[in-house]
């Protein structure tokens, strides 16, 4: 009887020492949040015809569900309705507010006659109001993927509060990994190129509604 309750104590005193060593490793085993923006800017030439204008750039919209900072996908191959967002992989900021400084950043370094957030009080001639509608991974396939962002772009005259010119712009790239980090990579060059095309078509209806 006294075996045995020598034997039962010294399980338990294994038991309660395994638990504790587990308590001490288990978070170093899990692996680490990381963040995530669109790397440094691109090195780039002045745009051809460039911005003929002040311009006001607001901060760009988006729907409910892309307004955190998650990194969206979607499996297409089994729900393509359903968005969900990685575990330990997310933006450092909402997807608008990085696309926000990206636009800024470029339309400024475009030339012209200067960009305004709003906030400073600063007047413009034109307003470039951007609306994202997808900023995401799709998977096709367990192993194969690829990224969308899509946005509707409004120019409008503040002069008269006008609606001069509006489109909807897509660019779609492959990603090179099947996971977070292939979809961030994908999704800054789909960013930037996104970027590129709303400035050069600023540009061109800027010029056009001079010219008249």
């Amino acid at each position: 009887m006294m075996r045995w309750r020598q034997a039962l104590s010294g399980a338990a005193v294994m038991v309660t020492a395994a638990a504790l060593t587990g308590c001490a490793l288990g978070p170093q085993m899990r692996e680490q949040p990381v963040s995530y923006d669109l790397g440094p800017p691109r090195s780039h030439g002045q745009l051809n015809p460039g911005i003929p204008a002040t311009l006001l750039v607001p901060e760009v919209s988006a729907p409910s569900w892309l307004d955190g900072q998650g990194i969206i996908y979607r499996l297409s191959y089994e729900n393509a309705a359903r968005p969900q967002a990685y575990a330990q992989s997310r933006w450092a900021a909402a997807p608008a507010a990085l696309l926000t400084q990206r636009l800024r950043s470029r339309a400024a370094a475009a030339g012209g006659s200067g960009v305004v957030s709003g906030s400073d009080g600063a007047r413009a001639d034109y307003a470039l109001r951007i609306e994202l509608e997808d900023f995401s991974q799709s998977f096709h396939a367990p192993n194969a993927s690829g990224v969308a962002v899509r946005a509707r772009a409004s120019l409008v005259n503040l002069a008269d509060r006008t609606l001069l010119a509006q489109r909807v712009f897509t660019v779609e790239r492959a990603a090179p990994t099947p996971d977070a980090r292939g979809a961030v990579a994908a999704l800054a060059a789909a960013s930037d190129d996104m970027v590129e095309r709303l400035l050069e078509w600023t540009g061109e209806r800027l010029q056009a509604a001079r010219s008249k």
